[in-house]
């Protein structure tokens, strides 16, 4: 991991020996989070600055050992009635040394009790089949942090972008690689789309797309603000056919990772191929950018929980109520891109105040 020092800051900091806990300035932090192994751009500050924009207040905290952080987390706050929630997506950072992070849970337990918090939610970017799981999970449960259903998708499907363009397209399935000649054919052009000039034909696709297939969308100025607050690292991407925008997307590289963030199409793009085409060309723009891999972002959990099952019975049960899922077609569009299906650990929650907690929790995942 590399190195990234910082100053120190005495009036916010908590100290064991030689370690300190401090409030990182950004360029540091972000440093940090793009050198950190599990470093996730949910963990930047630049998510913070975008979550303070609608209802979250950022807390930023740095395990910092001879001025160079060591581990660390950026933490949400909510507020409700007085009270609090803490939630930390794809955190927090740890360093490995138990020590340093037992440190950084016991700050967090502390921000927690001065701002109120109801419980405090983790969410380890950390795969299930990871060699640090076990050890992680295990410090947790010995926190007494009780193991929950994430925010965040549990299931995804990672694409290896290593691989020349020319295996890549070969790796998908027979259906895609016909859409995306199919969408070329038919006259669909795929282009980077400018962030003040085409966001309303994003955010026009995107909110039709989210009216037939019935799930909520964000307001159009939180599109504007990740375009604004990520500058170069998010592409907006448009699909058009005879001048006409028929689906859209928006990606984002933070560091080797690519993600894909948000999407939408038009009936007519459905019938020609125009999103394979547009994940096809954001697929290569991210591979050019230097990301190892594309993070599809999302698939039903039961088909993770599938991918690791050893006892074929329960894996076809599990494939079999995944068919179920509103998210199934998302998946199998998903899919036909290749790469594998993986599974993160679960949200560990802290909880301070029982009797409020369930309640709470019903509202945040609202």
């Amino acid at each position: 991991m590399a190195k990234h020092v910082i100053e120190q800051h005495p009036e916010h900091a908590i100290a064991v020996a030689a370690a300190s806990v401090v409030i990182p300035d950004r360029a540091s932090w972000d440093a940090f989070v793009l050198a950190h192994p599990d470093g996730h751009l949910l963990q930047s500050s630049g998510w913070g600055a975008l979550k303070a924009r609608f209802g979250w207040k950022p807390h930023l905290r740095a395990v910092v050992a001879d001025g160079i952080i060591r581990a660390g987390a950026l933490a949400l706050e909510k507020q409700r009635f007085g009270l609090s929630a803490l939630y930390l997506p794809r955190g927090p950072l740890f360093s490995g040394d138990r020590r340093l992070d037992a440190l950084l849970l016991d700050d967090l337990a502390r921000l927690g009790r001065r701002r109120r918090a109801v419980f405090v939610r983790v969410e380890p970017n950390l795969t299930e089949d990871d060699a640090r799981a076990a050890a992680l999970h295990a410090m947790l449960i010995d926190r007494a942090m009780h193991p929950m259903a994430p925010i965040q998708p549990r299931s995804t499907i990672h694409l290896d972008l290593t691989p020349e363009p020319e295996r890549l397209l070969a790796g998908m399935s027979k259906g895609h690689r016909a859409d995306i000649k199919r969408a070329a054919r038919e006259g669909v052009a795929v282009r980077e789309g400018d962030p003040s000039a085409d966001l309303d034909a994003f955010y026009a696709i995107v909110r039709e797309t989210g009216a037939r297939a019935r799930f909520a969308i964000h307001a159009r100025a939180y599109y504007a603000s990740v375009l604004e607050l990520f500058g170069d690292a998010v592409r907006l991407w448009l699909a058009e056919r005879d001048g006409a925008p028929i689906a859209t997307a928006m990606t984002a590289t933070w560091g080797t990772t690519a993600i894909y963030l948000y999407s939408g199409s038009t009936t007519k793009g459905l019938q020609c191929g125009a999103q394979h085409a547009i994940q096809w060309r954001a697929i290569q723009w991210a591979r050019a950018r230097g990301a190892a891999r594309y993070d599809f972002w999302g698939i039903p959990d039961a088909l993770g929980q599938a991918a690791a099952a050893a006892d074929p019975a329960a894996r076809a049960r599990l494939e079999a109520e995944a068919e179920h899922d509103p998210l199934y077609g998302v998946y199998r569009f998903k899919k036909g891109f290749g790469g594998v299906t993986i599974r993160y650990l679960p949200a560990y929650d802290c909880v301070r105040i029982p009797l409020l907690y369930t309640l709470w929790q019903r509202r945040m995942h609202a």
